[in-house]
């Protein structure tokens, strides 16, 4: 059952082991889908265990970290008319990349699906699957589930046309929550997202992780976004409330310390979103204030 329509992209980044197991289980799709990975700038052998193991895979070596721009080249080089993103410790599920492309074949704006997430070991759904399945938007009656604001990138095919359209991850933003600002930069071109419970992606998240540096980074890329793309008065409120929810700790210190030395290029380059946009936005901001799932702590 090779399928020609979708491209599976993996970035990496000293994750040997946790790499080669999700090259693995992408090599027993059905679909046989070309993967393209980029190491960003591993120490750990990456590079050589990949040539080694999987000669198949395409491999990329920009020589430096790109973080999630680290797709960007990937998406570029590929030439089928969907991509499917793998983080080093995802995959997908079997048939799961061959209905996506089913989805995005059928309905012309539809931009991105969205799986659902199982988290191994244990194949329990993860938290943030219920926000997925109760997204408080509401799409057009075509779209095959429910309609997004934004998506997880380790579990979405998009469409790869309007991914290059719209500019692809921000290198400013660098990597955690850096899918909100290309969402919303879709949303404003026209293009829907959606969750779709009938694919599935696995998630064993890895050890090799600085949970405190990721903090700093999806708090500073929020403000980021927010002083982006909100009108002013949201962009305060939305400010205020994480000065007073995040901790006060040393970490939420250098988010904001980052985000404010950032002024400068967010306000040469910040475009308001239409009023559609945002209305959108204003009805997300409950369900991320209420998130069990999307803490900024660690």
């Amino acid at each position: 059952m090779t399928d020609p329509r979708v491209t599976v992209v993996v970035i990496t980044h000293n994750r040997r082991d946790e790499l080669l197991r999700t090259l693995d289980e992408l090599a027993r799709l059905p679909e046989r889908p070309p993967v393209i990975v980029t190491d960003n700038a591993s120490a750990d052998g990456t590079a050589e265990a990949v040539t080694r193991l999987h000669p198949r895979v395409t491999l990329l070596t920009p020589g430096r970290n790109l973080g999630a721009a680290g797709r960007n080249p990937a998406v570029r080089l590929a030439r089928t008319p969907y991509v499917a993103f793998c983080d080093d410790d995802s995959w997908w599920e079997p048939g799961s990349l061959g209905r996506a492309a089913d989805l995005l074949d059928r309905h012309a704006r539809l931009a991105a699906v969205t799986a659902r997430i199982v988290v191994e070991p244990g194949g329990r759904e993860d938290p943030i699957v219920a926000e997925l399945r109760d997204s408080p938007i509401r799409g057009p009656a075509w779209l095959p589930g429910p309609a997004l604001g934004s998506f997880l990138a380790a579990a979405t095919v998009l469409r790869r046309d309007a991914f290059l359209a719209a500019g692809g991850f921000s290198e400013r933003l660098w990597l955690g929550g850096e899918e909100e600002l290309l969402a919303t930069d879709l949303a404003t071109e026209g293009w829907w997202l959606a969750y779709v419970p009938e694919l599935t992606a696995h998630h064993a998240p890895s050890r090799a992780r600085d949970s405190t540096l990721r903090r700093v980074h999806g708090l500073r890329n929020t403000l980021w976004f927010c002083w982006l793309r909100r009108p002013a008065g949201r962009a305060l409120r939305r400010t205020l409330f994480l000065a007073r929810t995040v901790p006060h700790d040393r970490a939420s210190l250098r988010a904001f310390a980052e985000a404010a030395a950032g002024v400068p290029w967010v306000l040469r380059e910040r475009r308001v979103v239409p009023s559609a946009v945002e209305a959108r936005l204003r009805l997300l901001d409950e369900t991320q204030r209420r998130s069990t799932a999307r803490r900024y702590v660690g």
